[in-house]
């Protein structure tokens, strides 16, 4: 009798063991996961600046329809590391689904016009590392999502490297398992390969451990030929590390056929490329999504197919299921590339010194220094405007913030996100403590408008449309001082847009300069908060970073009184 308790236990066991993803590996060119090759078939899921992975049941609705097509991972451009994420990460992980993750914020990235990297950027990237590092089905971290747009912006490369050095350090110093770093890249054909081989050249300590390529070249009837993936393929054919799509899928030229799907996982291109992601889950104005929700609002209930977009990812998908290479049999054959000489454009003359904060900066940090984002708490009803550029891995543009001056607080606390598109402009709605307000913007006679609560998530504003409310706050700018540009294959949201900083005071209306340069990030003011006092020792904070909780330990501990109590029931057969 004892046998059998003891054998049902074990099998219990096991079950409960399998139920947790294997985590990720990078080994020379290869992603593993459990010692087979891991290949992405990803989808971007974010439709507002809002973090995506705080409402578990939304997760569990999303996680389930996109396992029904294949989807192994998810891109989650910005997320808060202030709040609770283990419902959301333990359904995506119980539907066999990997988190690629952005480090960076509306106010943390890094800039190509005036590159930074300081010990608040710094700070917050940490910050979003302790958050995640715990789960298993973390996949790895983006340091940067576009941040080099021109080949005159190579200048911001060491910034780049710089960060990544760092965050790997504090991650090294935290003794947290080795996740990889990678970097999302602008599909900008003067920057091949510089850009690439500038981030895995040199040390490996501040090289990236992945690239991705953000490339929308694939449209409609094209071919391996015709797309210009063969000239993708060549430029990534001998490079060292795992390399993929980070951002994929055309919608220009009827549905949607992904059929670059095929080449991806085929024949042609994975011994070299490592999968896809697409472009996006979340259906928007500009008409990428794979699914939209009741009511038009974005992570409202029960996703509902587009087709035929849903069924044609689903089909490609069924049909492409490249097998790779054992972990055990695999002997990687490439070595880092050579740093890029300054040629050009290309303005970094081969493996120059990094702008590293450095050991000391750090340590300080992971010993617990606040530097960076730090949790915010409500404020009144806004009064007066400020602007400043940012750039995040959603579309580019100004960051209008809102913060009662007469209270003790940051742009961070309150902020309307703005982007644009090839064709017109779009908002996302987010709430701000106590007030949740809309803005719009119109191109064509460059006014915004901050109005109350609207049901929408976002829209599309022409110039009929834009009328200011009475009950609103308006914002007149010259015309010209929040313009897009056009891309010229009208694939996806713009990524480059005009940068102006006013300097507002409390007024019904208020008048923006036609030009000025960028304004810094915003940061957030020295002082803490109560609840920051409080994280500086933190019961539960201590018990996530050493016990680690989430799907692995909730089994473990699971796992212990099943075995404890089975034993304790034998005793006395």
């Amino acid at each position: 009798m004892f046998k059998l308790i003891l054998s049902i236990a074990l099998l219990a066991c096991l079950t409960l063991q399998a139920s947790a993803l294997p985590t990720i590996t990078v080994k020379g060119s290869k992603f593993f996961a459990d010692g087979k090759q891991f290949f992405l078939k990803g989808v971007a899921y974010q439709g507002t600046p809002d973090d995506p992975l705080v409402d578990t049941r939304q997760c569990q609705l999303d996680a389930k329809l996109m396992s029904s097509i294949g989807t192994n991972s998810i891109r989650v451009y910005h997320v808060d590391p202030f709040v609770a994420h283990d419902g959301c990460m333990s359904a995506f992980n119980d539907a066999g689904i990997y988190i690629w993750l952005d480090l960076d914020t509306f106010t943390t990235q890094i800039v190509q016009a005036t590159p930074t990297w300081t010990k608040e950027q710094f700070g917050s990237f940490a910050k979003v590392m302790d958050a995640f590092h715990q789960y298993d089905n973390l996949g790895g971290f983006w340091i940067g999502n576009e941040i080099i747009t021109s080949l005159g912006g190579s200048n911001a490369a060491p910034f780049i490297k710089a960060a990544v050095a760092d965050i790997k350090a504090y991650e090294n110093l935290k003794r947290y398992r080795d996740i990889p770093v990678g970097y999302s890249a602008a599909d900008i054909a003067e920057l091949r390969p510089m850009l690439q081989n500038y981030l895995a050249c040199g040390s490996p300590e501040s090289a990236i451990d992945f690239f991705g390529l953000n490339s929308y070249e694939w449209c409609g009837t094209a071919t391996y030929e015709t797309s210009g993936y063969g000239g993708l393929q060549a430029m990534a054919l001998n490079y060292s590390l795992p390399i993929f799509f980070s951002e994929t899928g055309c919608n220009v030229g009827g549905d949607r056929t992904f059929n670059d799907q095929k080449a991806i996982f085929g024949s042609e291109m994975m011994d070299t490329w490592s999968g896809s992601i697409i472009y996006e889950w979340v259906q928007e104005t500009n008409d990428y999504g794979l699914v939209d929700y009741p009511n038009g609002q974005i992570y409202s209930g029960a996703p509902r197919e587009i087709q035929p977009d849903f069924d044609n990812l689903k089909n490609v998908w069924k049909d492409t299921s490249p097998v790779g290479v054992e972990e055990g049999s695999y002997t990687p054959k490439f070595s880092p590339p050579t740093c890029p000489s300054a040629t050009g454009g290309w303005t970094v003359d081969g493996d120059v010194p990094l702008p590293r904060l450095g050991s000391e900066v750090v340590k300080a940090v992971a010993d617990g220094a606040q530097y960076g984002t730090q949790p915010s708490t409500p404020r009144s009803t806004p009064t007066s405007l400020s602007s400043t550029m940012v750039s995040t891995g959603m579309p580019t543009a100004p960051l209008f913030s809102a913060c009662d001056p007469t209270a003790d607080c940051s742009a961070s606390d309150m902020t309307l996100g703005v982007w644009s598109s090839p064709v017109s402009v779009f908002v996302s709605q987010v709430t701000i403590p106590q007030v949740i307000s809309k803005v719009t913007v119109s191109q064509v006679v460059s006014q915004v408008t901050l109005t109350r609560f609207s049901e929408s998530s976002g829209v599309a504003v022409t110039p009929s449309a834009l009328v200011p409310l009475s009950s609103g706050v308006e914002l007149i700018s010259p015309a010209g001082s929040i313009s897009s540009s056009i891309d010229p294959k009208p694939t996806k949201k713009s990524d480059t847009i005009s940068e102006s900083t006013p300097s507002l005071s409390p007024s019904p209306t208020y008048t923006l300069p036609g030009t000025g340069t960028a304004a810094p990030a915003a940061t957030t003011t020295s002082s803490q908060s109560a609840g920051t006092a409080l994280r500086a020792f933190n019961p539960g904070e201590w018990i996530k970073k050493n016990a680690n909780p989430g799907v692995k330990s909730g089994l473990v501990v699971l796992i212990f009184l099943i075995l404890g109590f089975l034993f304790i029931s034998a005793a006395f057969l």
